[in-house]
């Protein structure tokens, strides 16, 4: 969709893109150009209307092993004010993709380690392989799970976080799945082939609703029952009922046939 020099955006025909980390020769770790990339192109799939979903991903052997080496060397030699604009470059990229309109998912093979739990924590859902290897590793150099902290804490609860970024254990996909960094985790032989059952499970779904579910649930958040929140989720299934394709949806069920989302090609979006 848009050229890049460290990661790879890629629309396929069915209507959803592949975002991929694209430096495997550096084990797919972050630097400055390849935050300000991944930024650009989350900016283009958020203004791409016909997506349907977002899939994550690493070329190569690992998903990403966090922050480059010579980056972060480059870091230590700079003043504040410089290294505080790293660090919020780094937040607009989690914040992005946390707000991110379309459904995430993030597929994980080999290591994931420091910034790249974050990426793991910001999107909807993950999945990786049975000997991935996880870690919150940025106290062993001296440093903190700063910017990421809270989107690794709403994956994996606030006790949990506390453990692996004061500890900095290794932990493999059996593991990630226990304290729900990962939703399921699959032989590695296996990965590949679950990754097309997955996208072919989202496929079924109606797009708007799938946006408009992820709004309920940003909405919802904890659960608190409010009158603010009753209010909005009766009004978000007054608006998904009477919307073009939840009449779809209704009449095709009641029709006994596949809606339209799940026969007809999206169409390519307009230059």
């Amino acid at each position: 969709m848009t050229d890049f020099q460290t990661v790879e955006l890629l629309r396929d025909p069915q209507g959803y893109a592949t975002l991929w980390l694209n430096r495997p020769e550096k084990n797919n770790a972050f630097n400055a150009q390849m935050i300000r990339e991944l930024i650009l192109a989350l900016d283009a799939v958020q203004a791409d209307a016909g997506l349907r979903f977002l899939l994550i991903r690493g070329r190569g052997k690992h998903f990403s092993a966090g922050a480059d080496l010579a980056w972060m060397q480059q870091a230590a030699d700079l003043d504040y004010n410089t290294n505080l604009d790293d660090a919020r470059e780094l937040a607009e990229l989690m914040y992005n993709l946390a707000k991110l309109k379309i459904p995430t998912l993030a597929v994980v093979q080999g290591a994931a380690f420091g910034g790249a739990l974050g990426l793991i924590s910001c999107c909807d859902m993950a999945i990786g392989a049975t000997n991935a290897q996880f870690c919150l590793s940025e106290v062993r150099i001296g440093l903190a799970p700063a910017v990421i902290s809270p989107f690794v804490v709403q994956a994996i609860g606030e006790r949990t976080a506390r453990r692996y970024a004061l500890t900095a254990e290794r932990f493999d996909g059996v593991r990630a799945r226990e304290i729900d960094l990962i939703a399921e985790c699959y032989p590695p032989q296996e990965l590949e082939r679950q990754v097309q059952a997955w996208i072919g499970n989202l496929l079924l779904n109606s797009p708007q609703a799938m946006r408009a579910s992820k709004d309920l649930l940003r909405e919802v958040g904890n659960g608190a029952l409010t009158p603010a929140l009753r209010r909005y989720s009766e009004n978000a299934i007054a608006r998904i009922r009477t919307s073009p394709e939840g009449q779809e949806g209704l009449r095709a069920f009641l029709d006994k046939r596949p809606p339209t989302w799940q026969t007809e090609q999206p169409k390519e979006p307009r230059p």
